[in-house]
């Protein structure tokens, strides 16, 4: 998969402290991919446009971690 134009933004629920950090990329078509900020080249993982809505919107229901 070219991630190239992944273009990567920083998740509104990611700490302010520099600790847990998530960068998403939701413009190429068919995917989602997310990544963590502190650790750019460790890997992205790949979600379906559906499955990561899904998702988001069970987080926001569950609230953040304690």
């Amino acid at each position: 998969m070219d991630v190239t134009k992944a273009k990567w933004r920083k998740s509104t629920y990611s700490g302010s402290n520099g600790g847990s950090c998530v960068e998403v990329a939701d413009n190429l078509a068919g995917v989602v991919l997310v990544r963590d900020t502190k650790d750019r080249d460790g890997g992205t993982l790949a979600f379906d446009p559906t499955a990561w809505r899904g998702f988001v919107g069970l987080a926001k229901r569950i609230g953040p971690a304690a």
